[in-house]
């Protein structure tokens, strides 16, 4: 009997597991089902392109997977039953339930409200590709004078609120930021990002608390008042609640912990990966959501895996670490911010055209990345545990 591998999500970190399982073990001996609510593979780091109107590459996961052995299943999750071994499933056409021997979770993420009154009902987000086209539905029908506020000062933030004022400078476009505007970037960095506001003619409200969200704009903690007919939230992501429910062991943030092989501590036949697991990088310090953090983790997990479950010596480990943080400032700049290990930054960076280029690279190369989950020649190895593993997915 085949193992049976089932990999939730279809995001960065899940499809690049599931395209590199597919390439270490033999078809003879392995069963990969990617579930995943959407036929195309998202590129979620482009969602603000999207949502100031630009058309994104189709990407259908049939044809990432057409000819590796991956079987895709269309649907949406809505339990895991990790004692049982068996993924509660929602299409179309009603439920269904899969049952694995070795499940790989990557379910991702969502917005955070942070318990905010108001998001829900009166903001928009470029968390998914749904969200992010409401938004565009909404700008484009905003009249020129409208007013937009983009709330949050992190990565996100900055790249949705300057690739909407530059795509439309008729619009009133101002940002506000918990903190200072790109505190944590070096000096130089800094004065680049202001430099770059100044010139899109985007107001920007630091130090803003958000207490409050309204059909008109949003309030802060302090009583401020600010103005907008659309209202933008990007203040980091949450996990969806399905892990939570389980008997998995998760931190309070509902992401799954993890062991330096992406395995979960309590269920040794489930891995998580990319935004729905927490791991620790250089120093212990857990690493971020993102694109950067994910695709890493889902080397490590594919290769650990693969290493059980044919008996080899454990591949290279993938360097859990960052190198730089790359932010568009709309499609003609940037700032790529060199960082350390533990992801603070360096004094080196590049600007401006150079670095927007150095982005568009990035972005383009992640996505060619799930298509060519490993770059070299590889064989497909056979199993060599016993039936008995196998079946319990322990070794």
């Amino acid at each position: 009997m085949k193992h049976r591998i089932v990999v939730l999500g279809a995001g960065y970190a899940g499809a690049m597991a599931a395209g590199r399982l597919a390439k270490r073990l033999h078809p003879g001996d392995t069963e990969i089902t990617v579930v995943n609510a959407d036929a195309d593979f998202v590129e979620r780091v482009r969602m603000h392109q999207l949502a100031i109107g630009h058309d994104l590459t189709p990407r259908r996961l049939s044809e990432i997977y057409a000819g590796t052995g991956v079987a895709l299943w269309l649907a949406r999750v809505t339990a895991v039953d990790a004692d049982r071994r068996t993924v509660a499933l929602a299409d179309g056409h009603g439920t269904d339930e899969i049952t694995y021997d070795t499940l790989v979770y990557a379910l991702g993420s969502t917005t955070a409200d942070h318990g905010v009154p108001g998001v829900a009902e009166h903001a928009y987000d470029i968390a998914g590709r749904p969200s992010a086209l409401r938004l565009r539905d909404r700008l484009a029908h905003l009249a020129a004078g409208g007013t937009v506020l983009v709330v949050g000062g992190g990565l996100t933030g900055l790249e949705a609120v300057t690739e909407i004022a530059e795509a439309r400078p008729d619009l009133r476009v101002a940002l506000a930021a918990r903190g200072g505007l790109g505190d944590w970037l070096n000096g130089r960095a800094q004065q680049h990002l202001r430099g770059v506001c100044d010139r899109l003619g985007i107001t920007v409200h630091e130090h803003a608390d958000i207490a409050r969200v309204e059909a008109t704009g949003a309030v802060t903690r302090d009583g401020r008042e600010i103005p907008a007919q659309v209202t933008v939230w990007t203040t980091g992501f949450a996990v969806h609640p399905i892990a939570a429910a389980t008997t998995l062991a998760v931190a309070d943030t509902g992401q799954i912990i993890v062991d330096d092989s992406m395995r979960s501590v309590s269920h040794p036949e489930v891995y998580a990966v990319g935004d729905a697991a927490i791991a620790a990088g250089p120093g212990g310090k857990p690493l971020r959501m993102s694109c950067a953090s994910g695709i890493p983790m889902a080397w490590q997990a594919a290769d650990a895996i693969a290493a059980r479950l044919t008996g080899r010596a454990k591949f290279p480990k993938a360097p859990l670490r960052y190198f730089n943080q790359c932010i568009s400032l709309g499609r003609r700049d940037g700032i790529i911010q060199y960082v350390t290990a533990d992801d603070r930054a360096r004094p080196a960076l590049l600007t401006g055209k150079l670095a927007a280029r150095y982005k568009e690279i990035v972005c383009a190369g992640a996505a060619w990345s799930i298509s060519h989950p490993i770059m070299y020649p590889v064989r497909r190895h056979r199993m060599v545990t016993t039936r008995s593993e196998i079946r319990t997915g322990v070794s």
